[in-house]
């Protein structure tokens, strides 16, 4: 590889940092993956990892520290889990790392590529929220841009089979986490997340639900606004779709849902159907929950090296 390509290093051996591996072998032309490192020296990642020729530990971060390869890494991707994210951060900001959160831990602001990623390019630490934010703030991003969303609510189906012990643990904060990052990052005034976890046999493709409640709007922009962001999404998620036209639907003044805005006598819901097919680079097509995550952290760090290579240039 180039020694032009910004040098990144995997904290995390399960599902999600596996798969970013892969993508950052497969598909960057301006990153190198310098290591992977893990807990479990049994674990896959780390099997894969050194199969590939990747520098690997399985003793954490701090193995990560004792690593040769370490000195010339500008930045680290975090699949750990949001307790141990911020033992991490402590560490590899003392170190002079930039680092790309891909738990809960909101340690950093939340970056949605997108939507918001521009503004936080010299921060240390960024957040990419979750697997639901991922999916569903990009839309509700392009439905505030054309109208006040006075109230969001996501609905993120994901079959079971795709989330595995960190996704478990980390359920609260992924409804947290995704409630807050709707307000923050996608605009609304009050947001709030679901997240169901399919049992389905044959698993089911990743599912998302989208409401924005607005205020009188024009359909017709609000619907350009959300195919212009789909197109967007779909630069680095080939498979994020509209599973069908985006839907609008006049609130009774006596609905329930019409207090959530300001003059009920003009609510409208508007309402946008995902799905999102994941590449298959190391999981099932089915687990496009974890693939949104790795795409965007993979987007989110090839930008952060541009801006950091270009500030060194000057």
């Amino acid at each position: 590889m180039s020694s032009a390509r910004t040098k990144v290093a995997v904290v995390g051996s399960g599902n999600i940092g596996t798969d970013l591996m892969i993508k950052v072998l497969r598909l960057s032309e301006t990153l190198e993956i310098a290591a992977m490192v893990g807990i479990d020296p049994d674990s896959d990642g780390l099997a894969r990892a050194r199969r590939l020729k990747v520098a690997t530990t399985h003793e954490g971060v701090d193995g990560l520290l004792a690593l040769d390869e370490f000195a010339d890494v500008r930045i680290v991707f975090d699949a750990t889990s949001a307790k141990a994210h911020r033992h991490h951060d402590e560490v590899l900001r003392a170190h002079g790392r930039t680092v790309v959160d891909l738990t809960p831990a909101a340690v950093g602001p939340y970056i949605v590529p997108p939507v918001n990623l521009d503004a936080h390019l010299d921060s240390p630490n960024v957040n990419m929220v979750t697997c639901g934010g991922q999916a569903t703030i990009p839309i509700v991003s392009a439905v505030s841009s054309v109208a006040p969303v006075h109230y969001a609510e996501i609905v993120a189906s994901i079959a079971s089979r795709s989330a595995g012990p960190g996704t478990r643990a980390n359920i609260d904060e992924f409804t947290e986490t995704t409630a807050s990052a709707i307000e923050k990052v996608g605009g609304a005034a009050h947001g709030k997340a679901i997240i169901v976890l399919n049992p389905a046999e044959p698993p089911l493709i990743m599912r998302d639900t989208v409401h924005c409640l607005v205020s009188e709007c024009d359909e017709g922009a609000v619907t350009a606004s959300v195919e212009a962001m789909v197109a967007h999404v779909q630069t680095y998620v080939p498979g994020y779709r509209l599973k069908q036209k985006v839907q609008f639907d006049r609130i009774a003044a006596d609905d329930p849902m019409a207090a959530l805005v300001p003059d009920s006598t003009s609510a409208v819901k508007v309402a946008v159907f995902l799905e999102v097919e994941g590449a298959a680079h190391y999981l099932p097509a089915y687990a496009g929950n974890l693939d949104i995550m790795t795409s965007a952290a993979l987007r989110t760090a090839e930008r952060l090296a541009a801006h950091q290579t270009a500030e060194a240039a000057q």
